[in-house]
């Protein structure tokens, strides 16, 4: 068994968007970079990944994207094509009962969006992983909810910064160190179902009572309400409900 530890780098420019005839939500965040490293139980380091991807969906990286990673549309233009890089991914995963390590399940979503929309095997695709994250957050003893940045994590663990940032190779590195340094027997391996949607429970409908709404208003002026007060106290509940008056 290995533990792939990876990252990516995502890109989303809707004003260039190849193909407007589906609706833009349909589409995946764009992968423009894939890294990963590759341990062995003993967290040794096996093997490395890093590939840029030539971007299909969207023309050119949102400028948004190339201040926050460096990745610019024209450093990418002779890369290869999503679908090639990753059949060199699957290829580096290797072992089928290996873990993906990450840091929050973006990263894990997004690849197997990525695959599906250009209509690609994910069967090869771990589908345990562990994410660190909430991990961490335990670690220090911090709420499930407060989930610490990677740079605050590498920061809280004492571990040396030696990379940039928001390279998905450089954050393959710390989230890999940050492994070796929280890891216990009781961090296990869940499994990522693709297809699982979770159910949101039924929301029942609620009716207003018009009537206590009145009788409300009645006993704060102490004297009966007209008709036409009593349409402006419904209508002004209703706008009121909007919350499209919130400052």
């Amino acid at each position: 068994m290995h533990y792939i530890v990876f990252d990516m780098e995502f890109n989303q420019d809707l004003s260039s968007l190849q193909d407007t005839k589906v609706k833009w939500s349909k589409y995946p965040f764009e992968i423009i970079q894939i890294g990963a490293l590759k341990l062995g139980s003993d967290f040794n380091r096996v093997a490395a990944f890093n590939r840029f991807v030539k971007p299909t969906i969207y023309g050119k990286v949102s400028p948004f994207i190339t201040q926050l990673t460096g990745i610019t549309t024209e450093q990418l233009a002779n890369e290869q094509a999503f679908p090639e890089v990753y059949e060199c991914f699957v290829d580096f995963i290797g072992d089928s009962d290996s873990v993906f390590c990450v840091w929050g399940m973006s990263d894990i979503k997004e690849l197997f969006r990525n695959a599906e929309y250009h209509n690609l095997d994910s069967k090869h695709l771990p589908i345990k992983h562990i994410n660190l994250q909430p991990y961490v957050s335990k670690y220090f003893g911090l709420p499930a909810k407060n989930m610490l940045r990677l740079e605050n994590a590498v920061e809280a663990l004492h571990i040396p910064v030696i990379y940039s940032f928001h390279d998905a190779f450089s954050d393959a590195y710390y989230t890999a160190e940050i492994l070796k340094k929280i890891y216990s027997p009781s961090i296990e391996p869940c499994f990522y179902e693709p297809s699982f949607v979770p159910s949101r429970p039924r929301q029942h409908k609620r009716e207003i009572d018009y009537d206590k709404l009145i009788q409300q208003f009645e006993k704060m002026f102490n004297r009966k309400m007209s008709k036409e007060e009593q349409e402006i106290i419904k209508l002004a509940y209703l706008m009121g409900k909007t919350r499209q008056f919130l400052k």
